[in-house]
């Protein structure tokens, strides 16, 4: 097969995003808040930090571990399967999403990252309720909800997330896509970087396996000054309903997944292109 027009089009178009995206800089509220951060952060001693870093680290293989045998991510699998299939009835695996189109492969993705946005929304206007229950479970929630947003999109695209291999690489990208937007162009080209080597089996990982740092821990205290807000809001009633509450929560909550899915979505379209121009000679 040979290199399609369109093809060329849709990496042309991710090579604007990339420039236009990475160009953006911190308003003057996000410098003011990354000042605020580094000064509380260096405020604890380095051994202490570390240790935070690998239990962050922790968490998070685990967190990835368990949606991935969740029977909802079952489902969505063969959901995605099913969906394929209308497009090629022998897509039988993952790793076959990779026969179809680019476009046919948005359109899809594109389906996964509307409900991903929707639940996103749901889930940030539970916590904007005030409960002290779901305010707790806000952080966890949100860091789940975008994760597995990332597998979804590594999926559609063929990447198959419980091979160890990918399973670093879709936690890379969570961890690109959750960056301050002035940050995330370094994480891009490392990920960039690191799969021009390749990886010779995807059942063994031979890169480094460190997600969290400094910078990544910036998008969590976010989400606890967000809570800190919404603990606020919570007395401003209307008709008994914290409507004010409900609705920053839920709009701040959609437009971090939003942010965080249309990162990951570039990437792994741009990963599939590339993939697909190497094979074609191009």
């Amino acid at each position: 097969m040979v290199w399609t027009e369109r093809e060329e089009r849709r990496l042309e178009e991710i090579k604007q995003w990339e420039q236009e995206h990475f160009a953006q800089h911190a308003t003057d509220i996000e410098r003011t808040f990354q000042k605020w951060y580094e000064y509380q952060i260096n405020t604890v001693d380095s051994s202490t930090r570390n240790k935070m870093y690998s239990i962050i680290d922790s968490a998070l293989f685990h967190m990835h571990a368990f949606i991935q045998n969740s029977q909802s991510q079952v489902d969505a699998s063969n959901r995605l399967l099913t969906d394929a299939r209308l497009y090629n009835p022998e897509i039988e695996q993952i790793q076959d999403m990779k026969k179809l189109s680019v476009d046919q492969l948005a359109y899809i993705a594109d389906q996964q990252i509307a409900r991903q946005k929707m639940v996103s929304l749901a889930q940030g206007g539970l916590a904007g309720t005030g409960s002290l229950l779901l305010l707790g479970l806000d952080i966890p929630a949100v860091l789940a909800i975008n994760l597995r947003t990332v597998q979804l999109i590594a999926m559609t695209y063929g990447y198959p997330v419980s091979y160890p291999a990918e399973m670093m690489i879709a936690l890379k990208v969570f961890h690109m896509a959750t960056l301050p937007k002035g940050l995330q162009k370094q994480g891009w080209m490392a990920l960039e970087e690191e799969l021009s080597q390749g990886h010779e089996h995807p059942y063994f990982y031979e890169g480094s396996e460190e997600i969290a740092d400094l910078n990544w821990l910036q998008g969590p205290m976010k989400q606890v000054a967000k809570g800190t807000v919404l603990m606020m809001l919570r007395k401003k009633i209307i008709q008994g309903i914290p409507l004010f509450g409900i609705a920053i929560g839920a709009s701040l909550n959609y437009r971090f997944t939003r942010s965080v899915s249309e990162a990951a979505h570039k990437f792994y379209q741009k990963r599939f292109l590339m993939e697909l121009q190497s094979e074609r000679g191009v």
